[in-house]
């Protein structure tokens, strides 16, 4: 493998249409291209992501990703070293959509082609932004996913913990629903809870009476409900300040599980007495101040460092998987023509199934 390396990386998992290039040249990485584009339109009158749409959304609009992508970077499909895709997890059809135009791509031009597991992207990305040195402590945290990992290597994991039930995007999103705002439901939530009172609600914080680090929030996003069922009853409706005094608490419940988490999942990662301790937060959900905000003061009082990367890398996007293809591809994998599209790949598989399994395998 030569010391410079430029990879193309394909993102569809959900609904972002992704290309990016990224070179590592010399150990140190560099985005020459990121592009991304976005369905919210598209599933706005649906209040969700409507997977069929999504899946014909990235079928037309990727080779105009890859296009923009390469025109960005300066280059052409020549100039590339590799391609990376994710093949999941994720809706299936979208990732499909990204794997098989992969392949074609890979088949074409005579170039290696790697499958990424889209939770890798996330895990890896402050070794894309921050060169961080192994083994540190992930929390992924996004509109589907919540866990804590101790990432040792480009495919090498070890889940701490994670949620038994809805992922924290998923409860703000179902938050934002129930509350009439828009979707995606992380930064409506975030931008009413700036006027409101966290205090004025009692919302639970499920699990902190349990030891380890399992997460649960389907029952905070029922005890909101709950609290805007008995406005409603009371007053005939919601005011801007019920809505805005909801949000806080919920909020406010979500960033205080996810503190309490982390200091376990930190007390676990430091018995290992790694060299240079650090403490990372990937996924849409980090881009929350007030999440944010928590895991930077409790790593601040533990003296580990704190990284998140910029809010353009928290959400989904190629660079991050054309970054995990590189440091797969440098250790030595390939994939073929028969790679699969998954719509499930733990990415610790020695772990027991968080959240059930079936035949196409573990959840998470």
């Amino acid at each position: 493998m030569t010391a410079t390396l430029t990879i193309l990386g394909l993102e569809s998992s959900c609904d972002d249409t992704a290309a990016a290039v990224v070179r590592r040249q010399g150990g140190r990485a560099q985005i020459l291209s990121s592009v991304v584009e976005g369905q919210a339109p598209l599933h706005a009158a649906f209040g969700g992501v409507v997977p069929e749409i999504a899946a014909r959304a990235h079928a037309e609009r990727l080779d105009h990703c890859i296009e923009a992508a390469l025109a960005q970077a300066g280059l052409t499909l020549a100039g590339v070293d590799g391609i990376a895709v994710t093949a999941g997890p994720g809706l299936i059809g979208g990732v499909l959509s990204g794997v098989m135009c992969a392949k074609a791509i890979a088949a074409a031009c005579g170039l290696p082609l790697v499958g990424v597991n889209h939770l890798a992207g996330h895990a890896l990305t402050p070794r894309l932004t921050d060169g961080l040195d192994y083994p540190y402590l992930m929390l992924l945290v996004s509109g589907g996913h919540c866990q804590f990992l101790l990432v040792r290597g480009p495919d090498s994991f070890d889940r701490l913990g994670g949620t038994i039930d809805d992922a924290p995007g998923e409860a703000f999103d179902k938050t934002a629903k129930l509350l009439g705002l828009g979707q995606p439901g992380g930064p409506q939530v975030e931008a009413a809870a700036t006027g409101g009172n966290p205090a004025r609600f009692a919302f639970p914080r499920p699990l902190l009476d349990r030891p380890g680090c399992d997460m649960s929030f389907s029952g905070l996003k029922t005890a909101l409900l709950r609290a805007r069922d008995g406005l409603i009853a009371a007053q005939g409706g919601l005011h801007r300040q019920d809505r805005a005094d909801l949000c806080a608490g919920f909020q406010a419940a979500v960033a205080a599980v996810l503190a309490e988490k982390s200091r376990r999942a930190l007390a676990v990662y430091l018995d290992e007495r790694p060299e240079r301790p650090a403490f990372a937060v990937a996924g849409g959900v980090a881009a929350n101040l007030a999440v944010r905000t928590a895991l930077q003061d409790l790593c601040a009082a533990a003296g580990v460092r704190f990284l998140a990367p910029p809010l353009a890398l928290c959400t989904d996007n190629a660079a991050m998987i054309a970054w995990a293809g590189i440091e797969l591809l440098a250790a030595g994998r390939r994939d073929d023509l028969s790679l699969a599209a998954r719509p499930r790949w733990p990415l610790d598989l020695q772990a027991a199934p968080m959240l059930g399994s079936g035949r196409k395998g573990a959840k998470a």
